[in-house]
């Protein structure tokens, strides 16, 4: 999924690209994540002055996690708006009033995977739930608390009036 500084600064409407980017790599390594869809990609390439060009659209895709309670799996969607200026340098030098807003590249064509995989991962939930009142697992025994009580004792006991416990006893 390129984009061309040229074509774009010629084109009389925006570039429209619509892809589907899969990006189950990206998430390889982590245990938390079970099974990523294909990322849908709707985006818009638009002029944006001399050698610049904007690129807005949205992400979008399903992922299933563990539950961050009870470690049982919960799907997610996620739409996530990508919205990035990338700016063609002619001269392989970076100038001296850099812009922190603007993505400098030395080639004519832009590769946008590599930012849909960034926008992807930066927006990846740190923990789901499965449902908004998941009770989790039990801290003694490991328990899951949505499908029934276990017999620990929970009590709790203020560590600072422990030694009065069997007091009455």
């Amino acid at each position: 999924m390129k984009i061309h500084f040229r074509k774009i600064a010629n084109a009389d409407e925006p570039l429209k690209l619509h892809e589907s980017v899969d990006v189950s790599e990206v998430v390889k390594g982590r245990k938390d994540i079970l099974t990523v869809g294909p990322l849908s990609v709707n985006l818009n390439a638009l002029p944006a002055g001399t050698d610049c060009v904007n690129v807005v659209g949205t992400l979008s895709g399903d992922v299933d996690m563990l539950c961050g309670r009870c470690l049982e799996e919960a799907h997610s969607h996620l739409e996530i708006p990508f919205a990035e200026t990338f700016k063609w340098l002619k001269q392989p030098e970076l100038p001296e009033d850099e812009d922190d807003e603007l993505i400098y590249v030395k080639d004519e064509s832009v590769d946008l995977i590599p930012y849909v995989e960034e926008h992807f991962v930066l927006h990846l939930p740190d923990s789901v739930m499965c449902k908004a009142d998941c009770l989790g697992l039990c801290h003694n025994c490991g328990q899951n608390l949505n499908e029934g009580t276990c017999s620990c004792d929970n009590t709790v006991v203020d560590p600072r009036l422990a030694g009065l416990k069997n007091f009455f006893k």
